[in-house]
């Protein structure tokens, strides 16, 4: 498998795909919410707190996406990449709060006390409608990962969790949720057309919640890790480090650090043999020489720090 460190999706890319999802969940939301109220299904209730829930997390993503592409200055050195986890951070939370929460509590609600439902023909209309939107969503989402996955000989999945680009993660976990919920809630409504009982239709409520707590907590796990400054993979650093033994200049490396300081960048430390005999000064000049060429041909490293190896120190 090949690195995972690639040059972050151009921001354009990512903030189309979060506008996308923004402005499919928002018309959703609406549109349930609305019917929530005609039929009064518990399922569509909590489809609407899912769709809202959607739409306030798309709208932090876009934060994160902005704020994280800021350039490093005297105070912030490495960069504001982790701005994106922090922000990110939130929307999950916001999921987990708004759309888990509020969903598990009115299923509970319809199954202690229900209510009279009906015009289930628009509850499906607009739960046909909202399948559509999403799956728009879904399929832009769902390529962008399954692009960059290639490039790694890794499976899309596979890289949407391990993936360091947290907008991406979300909107495509979002997306892939809202799918699911939407076709659990249509078989919780046409079970209670179908029964007369409202408690399908309730636990369809539960599920969706349930779903959405799953997906909140997964999605808090792997941004709290890049927060806490998480290291590498062994295929990328095995990657990286293949890169700099093929820098003519270095002779051999005995030591290498690498963690994420954002999408799709990395913090490298690394103590090295540099090739020939030179004296202090002419070394020292060469390492920051060493150091901004790194930064430049490979946009992945953030920022690069070369140290002297110790002498009989083993390479790696």
């Amino acid at each position: 498998m090949s690195a995972e460190p690639k040059p972050a999706p151009p921001a354009n890319e990512s903030l189309v795909t979060v506008i996308i999802a923004l402005l499919a969940n928002a018309l959703i939301a609406v549109a349930k919410t609305i019917v929530a109220m005609i039929t009064g299904a518990a399922s569509m209730l909590a489809e609407a707190a899912h769709s809202w829930a959607d739409t306030g997390n798309e709208l932090l993503l876009l934060v994160a996406e902005r704020r994280s592409q800021r350039k490093p200055d005297s105070r912030h050195p490495l960069g504001y990449g982790k701005d994106a986890y922090i922000w990110s951070m939130f929307a999950a939370f916001g999921l987990f709060t708004v759309g888990s929460v509020v969903s598990i509590q009115h299923g509970i609600q319809e199954l202690l006390d229900p209510e009279p439902a009906g015009e289930f023909g628009l509850a499906y209309a607009v739960l046909a409608i909202s399948f559509v939107l999403e799956g728009i969503s879904f399929v832009r989402a769902f390529g962008q990962a399954r692009q960059a996955a290639r490039k790694r000989a890794a499976s899309t999945l596979e890289h949407v969790l391990e993936s360091s680009n947290p907008t991406l993660r979300a909107v495509f976990a979002e997306d892939a949720a809202a799918l699911i919920g939407l076709a659990i809630a249509a078989a919780g409504i046409a079970l209670h057309e179908i029964t007369g009982s409202p408690v399908p239709d309730a636990i369809g409520s539960i599920l969706v919640g349930i779903l959405l707590g799953v997906i909140a907590v997964v999605l808090i796990a792997r941004n709290r890790a890049f927060l806490l400054g998480e290291a590498v993979d062994d295929e990328t650093r095995g990657a990286i480090l293949a890169e700099l033994l093929a820098e003519p200049r270095i002779e051999r490396i005995t030591f290498l650090h690498i963690e994420y300081t954002g999408p799709g960048t990395v913090f490298l430390v690394a103590a090295v043999d540099l090739v020939g005999d030179e004296p202090e000064a002419a070394v020292a000049d060469r390492l920051r020489e060493l150091e901004r060429h790194i930064e430049a041909e490979r946009p992945h490293i953030a920022v690069a720090v070369f140290t002297l190896s110790a002498p009989g120190a083993p390479a790696l």
